[in-house]
């Protein structure tokens, strides 16, 4: 057995959203001053690996805590994106199955400190989420700060039909060519996304 980390390092220096808040991590306690070490952690719900629930951009959309904790585990896809086009024929020879959670792989995670990451980033075509949402996939994950761009069509497509959205995944590479399960695990939250630490078990 082998574990794949795909989350990124959350901290001060963490890259956020254009217009986020930033991460702040400060002292709450000292060890040499009160005898053990405690921290105030401030963070947006979007910045670093997380997940987006469907309260994110829907009406009366769920929280993450109501999805049972078998949503956030499954078999997982690699699905590799070249030049930075989602291919929906290459997308369907990827024998995707209900309950699959999809991940794809641009590359984009390389400039993760850099402004590219944010300015470069390809959006998710309406016509890949729609086919996702057929296939009845628990997930789709990507190395990209979000899956599209204003007006967020491929996030209502996929969130109104509870599929779920991770974002700012890292390590992808490691997946291609391999059979592997997720195990993405959000906080245990009552709001519209969450931190998670996202895992490839080989």
């Amino acid at each position: 057995m082998r574990i794949i980390d795909l989350s990124v390092l959350l901290n001060d220096d963490s890259p956020v959203y254009p217009g986020d808040p930033v991460t702040k991590i400060e002292e709450a306690a000292v060890r040499e001053r009160d005898g053990y070490e405690d921290h105030y952690v401030s963070t947006n719900t979007h910045t670093g690996t997380h997940i987006d629930a469907p309260k994110h951009m829907v009406d009366g959309g769920k929280t993450l805590n109501q999805f049972p904790i078998e949503k956030f585990i499954g078999r997982g896809i690699y699905i590799k994106v070249e030049n930075k086009k989602f291919d929906l024929d290459a997308i369907k020879k990827a024998a995707i199955r209900e309950g699959d959670i999809v991940l794809f792989h641009t590359g984009m995670s390389d400039v993760y400190y850099k402004p590219e990451y944010y300015d470069e980033y390809p959006g998710i075509p309406e016509e890949v989420a729609n086919y996702l949402v057929e296939k009845k996939v628990n997930i789709v994950g990507v190395d990209m700060p979000s899956v599209d761009h204003e007006p967020y069509n491929t996030h209502k497509t996929l969130l109104k039909n509870e599929v779920l959205i991770i974002e700012n995944l890292t390590n992808l590479a490691q997946l291609e060519g391999k059979e592997f399960e997720i195990f993405a695990l959000p906080i245990k939250l009552d709001i519209d996304a969450a931190p998670a630490r996202v895992i490839a078990k080989l």
